[in-house]
C-alpha cells in the first residue's frame, strides 16, 4: 500500500481549513457530520453509517474478517479564537482549539488512499462526537449499530504541542488521566446588606472549600499511581448587587487521577469536605464530564510500534494529564492512542491562539496506512 500524496494532502488541507472555519459544539455536530459524509460518501465506503452515538459517522473500507477502528473526534470547544489564520472560526466563542479539525483531515487523508487501494482487512474510520465533554465514546459504544462494525482493535492519534515537529511518542499502559467534574451549589437565605445576621451567606463555605479542594491535589508525577490533581474552574457567590447579602453560591472543581480505580477516593474526600464546609447550609453536587483512564494494550501498541518505525520517537509527554474518552474502547478491544508533536512553540491545547499544524496531516495518515499494513498481516 502507498502513502498519501500531495493531492490527498491538499484535499485533506481544504477540507480542515472549511471545519475550522464552521466548527460545532459537542452533541450538535450535525453540520460538521454532514460535511464528512459528503466527502466519505465520494469515495464509495463499502458501508456508511451515520448518526451514530448521536451524530457519529462510521465508513468501512476493503474486506475481511478482522476489523481495525481508527478513530477521530468531530467536536470544537467554546473559547474564542484569538489566533489569525485564514480560516479563523466564523462561529462566535466556539472554535476547533483541541487539533480536532485536523484529527479529521488525517482520517480523510487516509480515506482517499484506501479507497483507491482496498485493504486486505476491514478499516473502520470513525468519526465520533462529543469526545470533550467525556459523552461520545460512551453513546457510540452504546448504539446497537456498532457491533456491526465487527471491530477487533482501535487505534488513534493526538496532536501534542511541546513535541517537535511530527515526533511520536508512544508507550503501553496509562496514557490519559481519568477526571471528573464536580458542580456544588449552596443554599442559605438571602438577607439585607445591612443586616447579613438575618441571613445565611455560603460566602466562608465557598472560600474554605476553594482552598480545601485545592489541598487534594498531591505533588506528584503524573506516571506516580497516586496522582491526583483537584482544579477549581469555577466559583460565583450571589449575585452581583451592594444591597443583598449572598444566600447562595456556586464552585466548580475538576478532579483527576491516574487511573480508575483512584477516582472514587478522591471524589469522596471531595464530597466529605462539601459536607464539613457547608454546614448549615444546604448543599447540592452534580457530576458533569466523567472521563475514565486511557490504558495503551500491548497489542495495539506493538501495531503502531511497527508502523511508526523510522519516526523520531520521543519519551516525553506522557502520560496526559489531560483526558480522553477515547480509553472507553479499550474496555472492548484492544486500543492504543499515539502523539504526534506539534511543534515546541505550538500554543497548548485548548489555549485561544492554538491551530493544527497541517503537516501533521500526511505524516499522520501515513502511520495509519502503515497501521493497517501491520494489521492485516497479523
Amino acid at each position: 500500500m502507498t502513502g498519501v500524496t500531495e493531492e490527498d494532502i491538499a484535499a485533506a488541507r481544504h477540507l480542515r481549513h472549511n471545519l475550522h472555519r464552521a466548527p460545532d459544539l459537542s452533541g450538535e455536530e450535525d453540520a460538521t457530520a454532514a460535511i464528512i459524509v459528503r466527502h466519505l460518501t465520494a469515495l464509495n465506503p463499502a458501508t456508511l453509517i451515520t448518526g451514530l452515538g448521536g451524530t457519529g459517522v462510521a465508513a468501512t473500507f476493503g474486506t475481511g474478517d478482522r476489523g481495525l477502528l481508527i478513530r477521530c473526534e468531530l467536536d470544537a470547544l467554546p473559547i474564542v479564537e484569538t489566533g489569525h489564520p485564514a480560516w479563523r472560526s466564523e462561529r462566535a466563542g466556539v472554535a476547533h482549539l483541541c487539533g480536532h479539525d485536523g484529527h479529521m483531515a488525517t482520517l480523510y487523508a487516509v480515506a482517499r488512499v484506501l479507497s483507491r487501494q482496498p485493504p486486505d482487512t476491514r478499516v473502520i474510520l470513525l468519526f465520533q462526537p462529543a469526545e470533550e465533554t467525556g459523552q461520545g465514546a460512551r453513546a457510540v459504544i452504546g448504539d446497537h449499530r456498532f457491533g456491526t462494525l465487527g471491530a477487533d482493535m482501535a487505534i488513534s492519534l493526538h496532536n501534542m504541542p511541546g513535541l517537535p515537529l511530527g515526533a511520536v511518542a508512544l508507550k503501553e499502559g496509562p496514557v490519559n488521566c481519568a477526571s471528573r467534574g464536580l458542580r456544588v451549589r449552596l443554599s442559605g437565605r438571602t438577607a439585607h446588606a445591612s443586616e447579613p445576621e438575618k441571613g445565611v451567606s455560603p460566602g466562608l463555605a465557598l472560600a474554605r472549600l476553594i482552598a480545601d479542594f485545592g489541598a487534594l491535589t498531591r505533588d506528584l508525577p503524573t506516571e506516580h499511581p497516586d496522582f491526583r490533581l483537584a482544579t477549581v474552574t469555577h466559583a460565583r457567590l450571589g449575585v452581583p448587587a451592594f444591597g443583598v447579602a449572598p444566600g447562595e453560591a456556586e464552585i466548580m472543581v475538576t478532579l483527576r487521577t491516574l487511573l480508575d480505580d483512584r477516582m472514587a477516593a478522591l471524589e469522596d474526600e471531595a464530597r466529605a469536605q462539601v459536607a464539613k464546609a457547608a454546614t448549615g447550609l444546604t448543599a447540592e453536587i452534580a457530576v458533569h464530564e466523567a472521563f475514565g483512564h486511557c490504558v495503551n494494550a500491548p497489542e495495539a501498541v506493538a501495531v503502531l510500534e511497527r508502523a511508526t518505525r523510522g519516526c523520531r520517537r520521543v519519551s516525553e509527554g506522557m502520560p496526559m494529564r489531560a483526558s480522553e474518552d477515547f480509553g472507553r474502547f479499550g474496555a472492548n478491544m484492544p486500543a492504543a492512542m499515539f502523539f504526534l508533536g506539534a511543534g515546541e512553540t505550538c500554543p497548548p491545547l485548548h489555549a485561544p491562539d492554538y491551530d493544527f499544524h497541517d503537516a501533521l496531516i500526511g505524516a499522520g495518515a501515513d502511520i495509519f496506512l502503515r497501521a493497517v499494513a501491520g494489521f492485516a498481516a497479523l
